[in-house]
């Protein structure tokens, strides 16, 4: 194949759609300006369940003196040495990737680009500029933290989700803003740094794009680590005073606060890339006009990743830019957006795939439910972790699987379960006949289905 495929970012979206562009037998450049692996990578998921992972062992030792004959020393925290690994960490998966594409003779080409017309584009790199024709591109260029006014005049004691990995030293307070995952996994690890939270959250619930069920039981979890909740309140004011952030809310409750987090969302900016030029229409949700089945735009530019607005998780990149790459290549491949599961790292972790009930019967679908409780479940009740519960939704008429939710230990390692079982098309007496090992947490599906 003489096929020049470009890639353009090589975040969890842009190294996978080169690896598979290579492997079908494409001349695969690859452009990338910062660091191999992206967002998720250097700041994002794999640093963030780093400091995760800290706090759990943290408050696991806190929990020891009462198996114990004598109390235990309270160990001492070490900020740096946490950061330390979290980097350690990324920088080997970072060496990963880049042997990949080695391997894989995906030409890769530090700098950014800029479309000069829908055949053409211009790369900046420190050596120079310089211009490459291509036959296919794949724009995988990623997304950047929104940090919107007020915030945006606290620089010193405002961190997003790209810089607070770089703070120098745990505050003793914080402000969260934003109850999405991950201001809820944020609130999670600094309340287990043992931290004073404060979440703010302009909706009357946490994670408002997930099933109800699954906010109520974060909240009340969230609400037993000492983290204080302040839900439909929205920030109208900040100023600094006193070497800390006053933050006023649309009510008019004052709250002070060594450091801020602006865990607000993400927005699209590809003002350097300038698509215009090869005739794209974008905004600061991603680029118009992507097809959501086949990821292409045009007759030989296709999208992946955050720039598509059909997914800000980092395995559905991947998985778009699978499909996006295949595509170019002269292969049939499909994305279904539908069957892309969601897992947030809190205590317990919550874990979603396909319908909820209540978009299930919004689409006018007669559905039956499914329901176990951890409270239940042997292994639950031997690791004492026993707040969650497993939800499964079927089409009542045909017992098809629609959906499921569940909140328990390791829900993202268990929601592959239901993501397979949907996948295949299975229907609720077809997943009763899988037998799952005893005594395991994932035993709650098969106790849900037997209800």
């Amino acid at each position: 194949m003489n096929l020049k495929l470009i890639v353009i970012g090589g975040g969890p979206a842009g190294y996978p759609a080169a690896l598979t562009a290579a492997k079908l037998g494409a001349q695969v450049t690859l452009i990338e300006k910062e660091h191999l692996g992206g967002v998720c990578l250097h700041c994002g998921c794999i640093p963030s369940k780093s400091l995760l992972d800290a706090a759990h062992r943290f408050e696991i030792m806190r929990d020891l003196s009462r198996f114990c004959e004598q109390e235990v020393a309270k160990p001492a925290l070490s900020w740096s040495k946490i950061q330390a690994r979290q980097k350690t960490v990324t920088q080997k998966l970072t060496l990963g990737i880049a042997s990949l594409l080695r391997q894989a003779k995906v030409n890769v080409i530090t700098g950014s680009a800029e479309f000069i017309d829908a055949r053409h584009l211009n790369i900046h790199t420190a050596a120079g500029d310089q211009t490459l024709e291509f036959d296919k591109v794949i724009i995988a260029a990623g997304s950047k933290a929104f940090v919107p006014p007020p915030f945006d005049t606290l620089p010193d004691y405002v961190y997003d989700n790209s810089t607070v990995f770089n703070m120098a030293q745990l505050p003793r307070s914080i402000a969260i803003i934003g109850g999405g995952a991950i201001g809820c996994e944020f609130a999670t690890l600094m309340s287990g740094f043992g931290v004073e939270v404060k979440l703010i959250e302009m909706q009357s619930r946490l994670l408002p794009n997930m099933d109800e069920s699954l906010s109520r039981i974060l909240q009340k979890s969230l609400q037993k680590r000492g983290v204080q909740l302040l839900l439909g309140q929205q920030v109208v004011a900040a100023q600094a005073q006193d070497g800390q952030a006053v933050l006023e809310l649309k009510d008019g409750t004052k709250i002070t606060v060594d450091k801020v987090l602006a865990a607000i969302g993400r927005t699209c900016d590809l003002t350097q890339l300038h698509p215009e030029n090869a005739g794209l229409i974008w905004t600061r949700k991603g680029l118009q006009q992507v097809n959501p089945k086949t990821l292409q735009i045009t007759e030989n530019i296709y999208a992946a990743g955050d720039v598509t607005g059909l997914s800000l998780l980092a395995h559905a990149g991947t998985r778009q830019g699978i499909v996006a790459a295949q595509n170019a290549c002269g292969q049939s491949a499909t994305y279904n957006n539908d069957l892309i599961p969601n897992a947030v790292y809190t205590s317990p972790e919550l874990a979603g795939i396909g319908l909820t009930k209540a978009q299930a019967e919004a689409q006018g679908m007669a559905v039956k439910t499914y329901k176990s409780f951890l409270l239940a479940n042997g292994r639950a009740q031997t690791m004492d972790e026993t707040d969650g519960f497993m939800e499964i939704i079927s089409d009542a008429a045909s017992g098809k699987l629609l959906g499921a939710s569940l909140a328990a230990p390791h829900a993202s390692e268990m929601i592959s379960i239901l993501t397979v079982a949907l996948q295949a098309g299975m229907t609720v007496e077809q997943l009763k006949q899988v037998v799952f090992p005893h005594p395991t947490l994932s035993e709650a599906i098969g106790e849900a289905l037997a209800k």
